[in-house]
């Protein structure tokens, strides 16, 4: 039996998705393929993905990166965790940390325990048992100690901040090292095979044309090969998540540095806040039917911590995702795939899920419909377990103070969500039946009890341990983190000692 390979894989678009693809592609495929990227430097970069969630931290090793190196050229900072601001009731603070929240006791999760000693009445904040909520609310960081086994610091996930502009250079030098050609030039055309409607090259304004036999879409929002060429249909969420814009704008940094995203709701929408070493990076996301650019844009430059260093850039969207991910012998990557908004900074991720299933996909020529069905039956499940996740901070709300949060507290949910929440109610337990499923028990659990999404009971088990031994179970888990976080040197002085840009 004769297989034939793809040979030539071309990336349409660079930009953080394109220069991601490749990057992991020159790595992996080696000499085994030629890779060229088409992008012009006309076209601007989004640039909303500048926080990450650790599994950033696989990618760049798979790519062999030094993290101090790549946070240098990058002004990276460290990411704990994400703060929400104002989701459950106005002056309400939580923080979605990423490692545990305390310790299980007798294969029973912690928040069981924390739930039977709120209901006696006397037990701390839940960001008070993680190191990952507390750490970032003092300004400190520490990397993993591997060394300290038994010590919440042993195993203290992180991700980054970092300026998608220079991610992008920074993995473009890194390709462009391991033999990826990039041509500069504005695509004019797609052309198609008249029989098979399979892509056969990209044709530039110029003239020039860019033959493959496999294409990557990386045309961001405009999805130039996957919708533009192919086609491939949209399906829009916004009943379900109704913001549609997004004002970003850069400011100068303020101290003290801190090791987290801050996510701040408004009156019709969110403003995020992801400090790097140089400046702060902020964007109000909102629903335009519920309020104006001129009035959008004033809620986010009166609530700046800096002076800002731009005009505000506005970028409009339809959250939701392609119908097909993977059509024929193309497939998108990034933003061409779909959008949701960057509340628990998954954008990044998304791409780098995609390169990931891609090469566990990788294609003959025969392009197999068996294997761009499973590929796409993966993309839709990750898509569409994030989406609930993110209907899930809108939903559980209990502000009424506009006709926006009105809206969210009442609009009917999918399904899926629905059986979750409703299980959640019933005892506390977190459901997690797919594999694909990005977000922990953990992450369900901060979300939920953080906007007052309160159980009516707890798992049956946490209710035998006697009472006194329960409160010194939660009260010692309390000073270990505490000791712990006073034990790590601030984030600032970190990045110092480490990873600070020239």
């Amino acid at each position: 039996m004769s297989v034939q390979y793809v040979r030539d894989v071309v990336i349409a678009g660079g930009g953080t998705a394109g220069w991601m693809a490749a990057a992991l592609f020159s790595r992996v495929l080696g000499n085994n393929c030629r890779i060229h990227l088409v992008e012009s430097d006309e076209i601007g970069i989004v640039g909303v993905g500048e926080a990450t969630i650790p599994h950033i931290r696989v990618y760049n090793e798979l790519l062999g990166i030094d993290e101090n190196d790549f946070l240098k050229h990058c002004q990276g900072s460290f990411k704990l965790g994400i703060e929400f601001v104002n989701w459950g009731r106005i002056g309400d603070r939580y923080t979605h940390g990423f490692g545990p929240v305390g310790s299980p006791l007798s294969g029973v999760p912690f928040h069981h325990y924390w739930l039977r000693q709120r209901a006696a009445g006397s037990v701390a904040d839940l960001d008070a048992f993680s190191l990952n909520c507390s750490a970032p609310r003092a300004a400190k960081y520490l990397n993993s100690q591997p060394q300290m086994q038994g010590s919440p610091l042993a195993d203290l996930p992180s991700a980054y901040h970092f300026d998608a502009k220079l991610y992008a250079a920074y993995l473009r030098k890194y390709a462009q090292a391991r033999g990826v050609k990039r041509t500069e030039g504005m695509i004019g055309s797609v052309d198609l095979h008249p029989q098979s409607g399979h892509i056969r090259a990209l044709v530039l304004e110029s003239g020039e044309r860019i033959e493959g036999d496999f294409f990557i879409d990386c045309t961001g929002i405009r999805a130039m090969l996957i919708e533009g060429a192919l086609e491939s249909g949209y399906e829009d969420w916004r009943h379900w998540l109704p913001c549609d814009r997004a004002l970003a704008v850069p400011c100068e940094s303020v101290g003290p540095l801190l090791p987290l995203t801050r996510s701040t709701a408004h009156s019709a929408g969110w403003q995020w806040r992801i400090p790097l070493q140089h400046r702060i990076g902020n964007g109000h996301v909102y629903s335009s039917p519920y309020i104006s650019d001129d009035e959008a844009a004033s809620v986010l430059m009166n609530n700046l911590d800096g002076q800002p260093l731009a005009e505000p850039r506005l970028i409009k969207y339809t959250t939701g995702r392609r119908k097909t991910f993977w059509k024929k012998n193309c497939v998108a990557v990034g933003l061409s795939s779909g959008f949701l908004e960057p509340l628990e900074s998954t954008s990044i991720h998304l791409i780098q899920t995609a390169v990931m299933r891609i090469l566990s996909n990788f294609p003959g020529l025969a392009f197999a419909q068996a294997d761009i069905d499973h590929y796409n039956r993966e993309t839709r499940l990750e898509y569409e377990g994030i989406r609930d996740f993110i209907i899930t901070h809108y939903h559980i709300t209990e502000r009424s103070d506009s006709p926006f949060w009105n809206y969210c507290r009442t609009m009917e949910i999918p399904d899926s969500l629905a059986q979750r929440l409703k299980l959640f109610h019933s005892n506390g337990r977190v459901l997690r039946e797919l594999f694909i499923q990005l977000f922990a028990e953990s992450s369900w659990v901060q979300i939920l009890l953080g906007q007052r999404f309160i159980p009516q009971g707890w798992h049956a088990l946490a209710g035998l341990i006697p009472a006194e031994e329960l409160s010194t179970f939660i009260h010692d888990i309390e000073m270990v983190t505490q000791r712990c976080v006073a034990a790590m040197p601030s984030h600032a002085d970190y990045i110092k000692a480490h990873c600070a840009a020239a």
